[in-house]
């Protein structure tokens, strides 16, 4: 799983230290603390978790919010090549255990962009730059205006489930993506992350080729391909008919994703669906994820949920008797 993607007690090798016998001097602590600190793909995080992209990561100014809130990184909204206005409402609906949206993937295109990462970047908190395309070309293009505009690492959407011609419609077929990642990483020096669709049969086959294509992690899961339908009008609510599902809904489906990828892959592996509460983030980490998304959880919870997750992993560290977040990433495969 890389560097720091795995647990040295899951996957242990004669040149693979033991995650208590590591000097404060890289970060880490001596028995009787805890660390939080992670690495993922070669991206350093003071804490696993991340702002999902599509919360808060239009503007500078929310982005520099979320990281004083204590995120351990900013993932941005998704930005395409040039503006693009989405769907019309409605976009959005509310439900008991989670959100259906249709957003279409507004965005003000990457030049218009780049004030905001500007001053995003500005916070000290790394900005992941989410991006969209249709083609290789474009996909590499855009991961290098954002390593330009100040980007720490990456994210390529592949796998919106309600854009046309976008996401998931370009995600699903491995041979596409691992074209996609390979381009992406040519053109730029900064980690490459590809964001996974959980409505697609190839799923482990995905996460291959971005592993053999040279991506540096995978984020799973996106949204779940849903829909909702008035009793009342009779008819779909949202104006795109299909949307995405997420929150509390799609948790254990997340947690399936990446529990399957992590038998698979060696990069690692960040977490995304449903987690609004350390217990989730925990069970995201014992799955196999070395840092986990929130976004439902921002809606739901506000910006306090960031430094609500980490004050929770650290009294689970401290009551299990681990002194490294890392020793907790993959620990259920012990079991099976």
């Amino acid at each position: 799983m890389g560097e720091f993607g795995c647990p040295w007690s899951v996957r242990s090798g004669t040149d693979q230290p033991r995650v208590r016998d590591l000097n404060i001097a890289e970060g880490h602590y001596a028995d009787g603390m805890t660390s939080l600190r992670v690495s993922v793909g070669g991206l350093v995080l003071e804490n696993p978790t991340m702002l999902a992209s599509g919360v808060l990561g239009e503007t500078g100014g929310s982005i520099l919010e979320v990281a004083r809130a204590g995120a351990g990184a900013v993932v941005t909204k998704s930005i395409g090549l040039v503006p693009k206005d989405g769907y019309s409402n409605p976009t959005m609906v509310e439900l008991p255990y989670g959100y259906l949206n249709a957003m279409g993937l507004p965005n003000p295109g990457i030049d218009g962009f780049r004030a905001e990462m500007i001053e995003a970047v500005r916070g000290g908190v790394p900005v992941v730059g989410s991006i969209f395309a249709s083609n290789e070309v474009d996909f590499a293009g855009l991961a290098r205006k954002m390593e330009e505009f100040g980007a720490s690492a990456v994210e390529l959407n592949l796998s919106c489930p309600h854009a046309k011609g976008y996401g998931m419609e370009v995600g699903v077929d491995p041979e596409t993506v691992g074209k996609i990642v390979q381009a992406a990483k040519r053109r730029v020096r900064i980690p490459v992350f590809a964001k996974l669709t959980p409505n697609a049969e190839r799923l482990v086959e995905v996460g291959k080729a971005v592993e053999e294509a040279g991506g540096d992690a995978v984020v799973a899961i996106n949204t779940v391909k849903a829909m909702a339908i008035s009793t009342e009008f009779r008819k779909p609510i949202l104006s795109n008919r299909i949307g995405g599902l997420s929150g509390q809904a799609i948790k254990p489906i997340g947690v399936r994703c990446v529990f399957e990828l992590y038998e698979a892959l060696r990069i690692p592996i960040i977490g995304a669906g449903g987690i609004g509460n350390w217990r989730d983030a925990v069970e995201y980490m014992l799955a196999g994820a070395s840092a986990v998304q929130i976004g439902s959880g921002v809606a739901r919870k506000g910006l306090g949920v960031f430094r609500s997750v980490c004050d929770g992993l650290e009294r689970y560290l401290a009551r299990n008797g681990f002194s490294d977040i890392r020793e907790v990433v993959g620990a259920a495969h012990d079991r099976t």
